[in-house]
């Protein structure tokens, strides 16, 4: 079996990203009712005023709008470190400047068979696309049906195949943190809509407004403003991070792609 057929049976199985989300929105309510909910960040005896430059307080009067923020949050350092992970993976053990230039000595030596041994070593995606290519490359070596240039469009074909197997797992949960990037901002308004009402109806209040019931107001909406724009600005940043890295694989495998095709059309006139 191929080492992108492996790959694809690796990706069958049951795909844990689907509970980030809930298990991220559970955490988010336990954290705003039992820690930053908690009567110490309050003064006594109502608790309901934060103590003076209390974080958690001052977070958890942001309103019931803060769990949700807090939940886009967590999906985000989630993905960012599962993405993360992944990519750095998909880079294989070593070097990837250093093994793409072994392959193409090797490719210049014609010796096939150290090429395919390198990528058994260095692994990731890389190696198991251009690996898929010099297996296809010995295959059409030992073709006496094809022309060259046919011999040649399949080694071509066998390597786009096998990008294809592998770069959806690499942009895998990318639109997730892309989508949370506007989502966070509008919820963050949201939240600071619902604050500057609050904080309208104390002013509203015959008489002298109330402060208590006016910088409740602000906080909310305030607090929800930070935190969305905060999670909003995380996720454009690593969207754009991971973009770039796999950009940079993908134009890997094209170079190698083209270096194994060139190669073999040359050599084999």
């Amino acid at each position: 079996m191929s080492q992108a057929s492996a790959t694809t049976q690796k990706k069958a199985g049951f795909d844990w990203t689907i509970l980030v989300i809930p298990v991220s929105l559970v955490i988010s309510i336990l954290l705003f009712i039992f820690v930053f909910g908690d009567h110490s960040h309050f003064v006594p005896p109502t608790f309901e005023t934060a103590k003076p430059g209390d974080v958690f307080g001052l977070i958890h009067k942001g309103g019931f709008i803060v769990p949700l923020l807090m939940t886009f949050l967590l999906t985000v350092f989630t993905f960012s470190i599962e993405r993360g992970l992944t990519i750095s993976k998909a880079r294989g053990n070593g070097s990837l400047e250093t093994f793409l230039q072994k392959i193409k000595t090797l490719l210049h030596s014609n010796d096939i068979n150290g090429a395919i041994a390198e990528c058994n070593r260095q692994k990731g995606s890389v190696a198991n696309v251009v690996v898929e290519g010099l297996y296809k490359y010995l295959e059409m070596d030992k073709n006496t049906e094809f022309t060259l240039e046919q011999k040649v469009q399949h080694i071509q074909q066998e390597i786009e195949e096998a990008t294809s197997l592998e770069l959806p797992s690499l942009e895998q949960n990318l639109p997730i943190l892309a989508t949370l990037a506007s989502v966070s901002t509008l919820v963050a308004l949201l939240g600071t809509v619902l604050g500057m009402i609050r904080a309208f109806q104390a002013m509203a209040v015959a008489g002298t407004p109330d402060p208590g019931k006016l910088s409740e107001g602000i906080s909310e909406a305030l607090i929800n403003t930070a935190i969305g724009i905060g999670t909003s600005a995380l996720s454009i940043i690593m969207y754009n991070v991971f973009t770039t890295m796999i950009d940079k694989l993908t134009y890997g495998i094209d170079e190698i792609g083209y270096s194994i095709a060139q190669t073999f059309a040359t050599t084999r006139k």
